[in-house]
């Protein structure tokens, strides 16, 4: 009997607070539903704004992120992206190591001399075309390459370990200057020349100073290099700084219009040193052979490195594209081609467009001048964005020196897109493409740059929620401002209308028990 007491007294309860609430409501005056409304579309616009600020910056919606990454947790959720199982298949596996190889970052073969140009773009400008970390990339390359164990028995080349750990490019400088001093230090003469002079003929003369003294300590720590650990790591270590003094001394030549000694600079190189395929000295040898439109000698080095056991690039891939659009380009016409269909040549230069394109989606619209070109940055993402300004600043001129071949890329890339619908969950001739390319390139890319990001992402869930939900509050602040009775009577109705359902309930229950013990159950 009590436990059907206690369950009676509950709609009692219920009944009681829906009057009291429906006495509140028929006391409130329109005032009330105006400020509600509008403190609720400010609040959902100031979410609305935060939202599409972090979007923009990071790529998603921050909401979404804290629910995924802190209250999935705590909910008991599994994250799908960790694998439960540690044994998985090779072919996971597998696929797991080429998305990070190619997520890795390379440093760019065509990078520009910080002196000479990425700083005269700053005094011209104003703004700093090299991010911190690009830069930070860049130190750590320079004491991989330039330094080792046995440089504290050399005081210049102790002196220079110092400076390339040294942030302030003045204090890199000055360094470089004691080194010299001291004696005839190459990787002195490296700095100065990247660093400190203006021009690409101040660059060239002090590379030239340090080929001087590369040569000689690379031909004195050949004769010892099997004396011990130490003494290989020397000779890596000149082996190294001989091959970027004469890459760069190349890349002088190529600036100042010396493309021909350039290009016996670069093939001189790649015979001496063939296993220093690191560097990527073929893509700079690329560039000048089209350069001097030297179309035969570029096939034949696309022969040697386009091949499927070696890693691809957007210079290599495109490059085969122009080939086989210079082909046909002359003569193309869509509307000629819709009517009698692709001949074998031109198909052939439609699957190469699309595969270029495939590799990386980003170049198209840079050589198509669709998006404005930036200084490149010292190192690159493959397949990404700062891949494609790198390839498309170099070449775009080749692309529009070759007649009608701009006019083919322009109608034909998009259809890339159409044979890979999904090309994070698989690819077509190449992997999937790599989800971390975006976060990448923000971090190698200036901030005035808008980075390109494919596939283009949709927006948010919580974006489009709230820009919903704070145009509807704005607007029922409007109309309630503008007409409060009658807002008031709508409110009301659509509260009625809200509550209705539980009215029923409660009538029902009322029409059900006896009367007298309704009665005695108010009492209670």
């Amino acid at each position: 009997m009590l436990f059907l007491v206690l369950i009676l007294r509950v709609p009692l309860k219920i009944n009681n607070s829906l009057t009291a609430v429906s006495m509140f409501l028929n006391t409130l005056t329109p005032k009330f539903y105006v400020a509600l409304t509008g403190t609720s579309s400010l609040i959902s616009g100031l979410i609305l704004i935060f939202e599409w600020w972090y979007f923009r910056k990071y790529g998603t919606s921050f909401i979404e992120q804290v629910s995924v990454s802190h209250l999935r947790p705590l909910l008991g959720g599994v994250d799908n992206s960790t694998p439960s199982n540690p044994s998985t298949p090779n072919g996971d596996s597998d696929s797991n190591r080429q998305s990070v190889s190619e997520c890795k970052v390379w440093r760019n073969p065509l990078n520009l001399f910080r002196g000479a140009e990425y700083n005269r773009y700053t005094w011209v400008t104003g703004r700093e075309p090299l991010t911190y970390y690009d830069m930070n990339l860049s130190a750590q390359d320079h004491q991989t390459f330039f330094t080792c164990d046995t440089d504290h028995l050399r005081p210049p080349d102790a002196i220079m370990q110092k400076a390339w750990r040294e942030r302030n490019p003045q204090a890199r400088i000055s360094a470089a200057h004691e080194a010299l001093e001291l004696n005839d230090c190459a990787t002195a003469c490296i700095l100065l020349a990247e660093e400190e002079a203006t021009t690409i003929v101040e660059a060239e003369k002090l590379f030239k100073q340090a080929l001087k003294a590369g040569e000689g300590c690379y031909r004195r720590s050949q004769q010892l290099q099997h004396h011990g650990a130490q003494y290989e790591a020397q000779h890596r270590r000149d082996t190294n700084v001989l091959v970027y003094i004469k890459r760069r001394l190349a890349m002088c030549a190529r600036k100042l219009g010396r493309t021909r000694e350039a290009v016996k600079m670069l093939r001189d190189l790649m015979k001496e040193f063939p296993l220093l395929s690191m560097f990527n000295i073929h893509e700079n040898l690329l560039e000048a052979l089209l350069e001097l439109q030297a179309y035969a000698d570029v096939q034949a080095v696309l022969a040697k490195y386009d091949d499927i056991s070696l890693p691809k690039s957007a210079t290599i891939c495109y490059t085969a594209a122009l080939l086989k659009a210079r082909a046909v380009s002359d003569k193309f016409s869509p509307e000629a081609a819709s009517r009698r269909g692709l001949s074998t040549a031109e198909m052939n230069a439609v699957e190469a467009i699309h595969r270029a394109v495939e590799f990386n989606p980003h170049v198209p619209k840079y050589l198509l001048e669709m998006k404005s070109l930036i200084l490149p940055p010292e190192h690159i993402l493959k397949r990404g964005d700062s891949e494609a300004i790198a390839y498309a600043f170099f070449h775009l001129q080749h692309w529009k020196r070759v007649e009608g071949a701009l006019n083919l890329l322009h109608c034909t890339w998009e259809g890339t897109f159409r044979m890979i619908p999904y090309p994070l969950e698989k690819g077509h001739l190449f992997y999937p493409y790599p989800v971390c390319t975006e976060t990448a390139d923000r971090e190698l890319l200036p901030s005035f740059h808008e980075v390109s990001v494919y596939p283009k992402k949709e927006l948010p869930f919580f974006i489009l929620f709230t820009a919903g939900l704070c145009s509807f509050t704005a607007m029922l602040a409007l109309l309630t401002h503008q007409f409060p009775e009658l807002m008031g009577v709508f409110a009301k109705a659509f509260l009625s209308t809200l509550f209705a359902p539980l009215n029923f309930v409660m009538e029902k229950v009322e029409s059900i028990l006896p009367s007298s013990l309704w009665h005695q159950l108010t009492r209670i």
